[in-house]
């Protein structure tokens, strides 16, 4: 602090009510469609290997999008932190931010395929898609300590997680059901034609999933907006704006010109930055490489993505559970170790071996989903990913609250949003150039895997004990 006080208020033994904590859990519900059906198993995979018609080419484009956007949030999210744990309320920010966030979303419908002419305005609808939910994201998290009140926040940090990839999982059936039909055969995955009409030549249904993430996050934050209390710091309440903006800046190089002595938080942020890239980059290239591997269709990627979800949204509510019996950092840390056989598992799967020792039968045509042995072993450790990150990403932000001074939690969580986007850059650009360089796909789980070792070894040093 400037000042060395506390801005903010003490948090709240027994935490909100029971309707504030659900309004709180239902914004990561809200949110998860993003991540599931943008950034993961539907447009990613299109993007890559659909709009933009050649694989490598694709693929180093979306890293660009990716290094763009975690820039942008990495040297924001403090700065923003800070100054709202001057100004109070969360609420007004996450308005904002997720303005930009749909409207960011609503831009992917113009990725009609081969049309070069729209790729700068796709590309900039990815970015502002990416750092509006990111930095409302931030602002939610904020609200953690005060909504879960003591003990509670393993578990209601968990639990919010768990929603989310419920509701990943909804919308993504809802694509896969109703929308999306295949290309070969006309229908969706229920066997009907896409209730809305969409041509599947023209991906029309994997270009809607931006609107409807968008339409989604409307509809569902609502509970969020109308149930969870907000914030508002007594002290600083009255104010004016520019004087907060001022002494929250001013709040923050105090703050950094600490974290040398706060060994402690800084080997946190640190470890953060590197297992979070990792984490953050198996969901985004994970679904590329098994599309890579075994040439899936939407429809099998889609379901792929839904036994993931299941195994996700199983892990984070254990994990929530876990996390108040036995601490976050044991928590974290079997789940980065679960994350990296995982992805080991995933890598020695070829069209023609797996786990180095395992002679792969060649694959028959028309034998229907997963019925291979090598689409088997994929899926088996892609529910080890859904399985583990989990726990892995919702114990990081209890794990944050347990260290932090009480009354700052917007500010550390805009550090924390730095250490998860500060070199998030790093993996996509690391994937990108070796892509390019050895014309091999493989490079992105390869870089996973060195991201998330690095991760573990950082954070055995991190003590749940605050400094």
């Amino acid at each position: 602090m400037a000042n060395g006080e506390n801005t903010g208020q003490n948090i709240s033994k027994k935490g909100a009510d029971f309707k504030g904590r659900f309004g709180w859990m239902m914004f990561d519900w809200a949110a998860q469609p993003y991540f599931t059906l943008i950034t993961t198993f539907i447009f990613a995979p299109y993007f890559i290997g659909g709009f933009i018609e050649d694989g490598v080419e694709g693929q180093a484009y979306w890293s660009l999008t990716l290094v763009i956007s975690g820039l942008i949030v990495a040297i924001a999210s403090p700065i923003f932190g800070s100054i709202a744990d001057r100004m109070g309320p969360r609420k007004p920010w996450i308005i904002a931010f997720s303005l930009i966030f749909i409207l960011g979303s609503c831009l992917l419908w113009l990725a009609v395929p081969g049309d070069g002419g729209a790729v700068f305005l796709v590309i900039v609808g990815l970015i502002l898609a990416a750092i509006g939910i990111e930095f409302a994201t931030v602002f939610n998290n904020a609200m953690l300590p005060n909504v879960a009140g003591d003990g509670k926040m393993g578990k209601l940090s968990g639990f919010g997680w768990a929603m989310g990839y419920i509701g990943g999982l909804i919308s993504l059936i809802i694509v896969l059901g109703w929308l999306s039909s295949s290309v070969s055969t006309g229908k969706t995955m229920l066997g009907m034609e896409s209730i809305l009409g969409f041509d599947p030549m023209l991906k029309e249904a994997d270009r809607f999933v931006g609107p409807m993430a968008a339409l989604w996050y409307l509809v569902f934050v609502i509970p969020m907006f109308l149930f969870t209390p907000d914030e508002k710091p007594i002290k600083y309440a009255k104010a004016s704006v520019m004087d907060n903006v001022i002494n929250g800046l001013a709040d923050l190089w105090v703050l950094f010109r600490s974290m040398r002595n706060q060994k402690n938080l800084y080997t946190f942020f640190f470890a953060r930055m590197i297992y979070f890239d990792g984490i953050t980059a198996l969901f985004v290239f994970g679904g590329v490489y098994a599309k890579f591997v075994f040439d899936w269709e939407i429809t099998t990627l889609g379901i792929f993505g839904i036994i993931l979800s299941v195994a996700a949204a199983l892990g984070a509510f254990l994990g929530g559970i876990l996390d108040d019996i036995f601490g976050p950092k044991k928590v974290i840390l079997w789940a980065l170790f679960g994350l990296i056989v995982s992805s080991l598992g995933i890598l020695s799967v070829n069209t023609e071996t797996a786990l180095i020792f395992i002679i792969l039968p060649p694959i028959a045509e028309n034998i229907g989903m997963f019925a291979s042995l090598g689409e088997q072993i994929v899926l088996f450790f892609g529910c080890g990913i859904g399985l583990f990150a989990g726990p892995a990403q919702a114990a990081s932000r209890t794990m944050l609250v347990k260290i932090i001074p009480k009354g700052e939690a917007a500010k550390y969580f805009g550090l924390f949003a730095l250490s998860g986007k500060a070199t998030t850059f790093l993996a996509p650009l690391i994937i990108g150039i070796l892509t390019v360089a050895l014309n091999d796909q493989r490079m992105s789980l390869v870089t996973v895997v060195g991201f998330l070792i690095v991760g573990i070894i950082l954070f055995l040093k991190v003590s749940e004990t605050p400094e």
